[in-house]
């Protein structure tokens, strides 16, 4: 089968998940500076996410580079993917309206961590349909950045009942980690162009 629905349908979802996070924003009654301080919680939350879903569609983009057929199983894995991320706006909305509280803190951090395991299930049924010898293959190798990020997830979502603050930061941290896109699909798909 060809890729090219997977491709839209996401790419159709993603926009759709970025719209509904935007709209969670009601404009002031008031038009001073005092009137938008009251929506600070909101935006920071906002602008987390977005990165979050920037990231996703970046990275879905240079993997579906490297794919040339896919099956039912991608498909589903694709799909599963779908449904974590459609999750961002709610769990975006939640600790943006409680001010970063440590049970939305930590359902953001689940979110998160299920979005990261969904990836990667999308990437096993795309190296399995084709090959070890793959370009995605190559190109993930041990997957470290993947691995430290679960790891990552896991040490937030136990800290947010105590220290909001920290698993906060260690959101940050993770998604400054997957700011750049991987070059390393973008160097294995060149390489083979040469």
């Amino acid at each position: 089968m060809n890729k090219t629905r997977l491709e839209a349908f996401s790419d159709g979802v993603l926009a759709i998940i970025i719209t509904i996070m935007v709209l969670e924003f009601k404009v002031p009654d008031s038009t001073n500076w005092e009137a938008i301080l009251p929506l600070l919680h909101k935006f920071l939350s906002y602008v987390l996410s977005f990165i979050y879903v920037g990231i996703y569609w970046n990275n879905h983009h240079h993997m579906m580079h490297t794919v040339k057929k896919v099956n039912g199983r991608i498909l589903w894995a694709n799909l599963h993917l779908l449904f974590w991320l459609s999750l961002i706006p709610f769990a975006t909305a939640w600790i943006g309206e409680h001010h970063f509280a440590p049970f939305p803190m930590m359902f953001y951090g689940i979110i998160l961590f299920m979005n990261g395991f969904a990836y990667f299930l999308l990437q096993i049924q795309i190296i399995k349909i084709h090959g070890k010898d793959s370009q995605l293959s190559m190109a993930i190798g041990n997957g470290f950045k993947g691995k430290a990020s679960v790891i990552l997830y896991a040490a937030a979502i136990a800290l947010s009942h105590l220290y909001t603050v920290a698993a906060g930061i260690i959101y940050i941290i993770v998604a400054f980690m997957w700011l750049v896109p991987d070059k390393r699909i973008e160097r294995i798909l060149t390489n083979e162009k040469q």
